[in-house]
């Protein structure tokens, strides 16, 4: 057996594509609105718009969400695989 010093990190980042779907990790739960927050939030924070720029549009139930971003255009999309 060994033992091991670990540190947990919980972060909010984007981690890709996977069938042309942007995956974002969500460091909050799933519980009353917080992982929407803090997705939207991320959004906002990274595209430099105010959270207000940023709605979603279906899907704020499920993990698969449409959103919103006003204000900006594809190629200020850092993860944009059409930039």
């Amino acid at each position: 057996m060994i033992t091991l010093d670990v540190r947990v990190i919980r972060k909010t980042e984007c981690a890709g594509f996977r069938d042309d779907v942007l995956i974002v990790r969500v460091a909050a739960p799933p519980v009353e609105g917080a992982a929407n927050g803090a997705l939207i939030e991320f959004v906002a924070v990274t595209l430099h718009v105010p959270r207000r720029a940023v709605r979603i549009l279906s899907g704020a139930r499920g993990r698969q969400k449409r959103v919103a971003i006003e204000g900006v255009t594809r190629q200020d999309i850092p993860w944009s695989r059409t930039s």
